[in-house]
């Protein structure tokens, strides 16, 4: 495939370029990997082991590793965690913040030095290529997962959700009326530790012969829009309603959530009558599902 040839030559060239084969990444003492660590530490204050872990996608042993280097090295602190004594908390020291402000500019100089020969022109055009392949990138490697309705992930997303929707909607939008319901399967998706999109099947009555698969609380972060995340999550909810033994799919969506609506007809769904009395719902759609093979 000519894509895995173009990400592979681009993955040779910009490690060579940025010092990635470096023992002394941007002349710190410490190599990328150590490095990359300690200044995502100094992101948030009070981050834990386990945070860091689902973040940055490491071994639970190779990450104790990493983290032990810098303690003893005297940038960072691994205490309990005033929460939850169970989980320990690490913290950059003064020398710690010191180093993570040495690493940042040096960072921000060597990206610099890298745009400095480009035309204006070109450095917009690289600016946008780089933006789009960090997007697409992220968006392949999301995880999907299906989790219970009092799931952390899954309330962070839904909080989201409904914060989006109280601002869109002319009327504003009242979550309470928004319980989860009996025989429902929810997904989140997740990316880095935070989750980027939602949502949700249940069994309904629809019009039909045989109760419905229902879409429910179906979101995708806005910074993700446009990376497939979405027709993505819409294939994973059809698919897991097929795996329940539905046939039918259906949905209701407001008139504000345009894109939404394009991403379902894109999907093959096609408007329908209106089932349910959902003050917020505008449109109604509905998909017939391949039986199972």
């Amino acid at each position: 495939m000519a894509i895995v040839q173009t990400i592979r030559k681009f993955n040779r060239t910009y490690t060579q370029r940025i010092g990635v084969l470096d023992e002394s990444y941007l002349g710190t003492g410490r190599p990328l990997n150590v490095s990359r660590l300690l200044f995502e530490i100094g992101q948030s204050s009070g981050t834990t082991l386990r945070e860091l872990r689902e973040r940055l996608d490491l071994d639970s042993g190779y990450l104790t590793r990493l983290v032990s280097r810098l303690e003893r090295e005297g940038l960072v602190q691994v205490t309990p965690d005033a929460s939850d004594k169970r989980r320990r908390a690490v913290n950059l020291t003064e020398p710690g913040r010191a180093a993570v402000a040495e690493l940042d500019d040096r960072s921000e100089k060597l990206a610099s030095r890298l745009a400095e020969p480009l035309t204006p022109r070109q450095r917009q055009r690289l600016e946008e290529a780089l933006a789009t392949a960090d997007l697409l990138v992220r968006a392949s490697t999301v995880h999907l997962r299906e989790v219970d309705p009092d799931d952390p992930a899954g309330h962070a997303a839904l909080r989201r959700y409904y914060s989006e929707l109280g601002q869109r909607f002319p009327t504003g939008f009242n979550p309470g009326t928004s319980a989860p319901e009996p025989g429902a399967h929810y997904v989140v998706a997740t990316s880095d530790g935070e989750s980027v999109a939602y949502g949700g099947i249940r069994p309904i009555n629809a019009g039909g012969r045989k109760p419905a698969a229902e879409i429910k609380r179906m979101w995708v972060h806005p910074e993700w829009r446009g990376a497939g995340l979405g027709a993505r999550m819409l294939r994973h909810l059809e698919s897991l309603a097929r795996s329940h033994g539905f046939t039918r799919i259906v949905l209701d969506t407001n008139s504000t959530l345009t894109e939404a609506i394009a991403l379902y007809e894109r999907a093959g769904y096609r408007r329908m009558e209106r089932y349910n009395d959902n003050p917020y719902a505008e449109l109604f759609f509905e998909k017939r599902l391949p039986a199972r093979t």
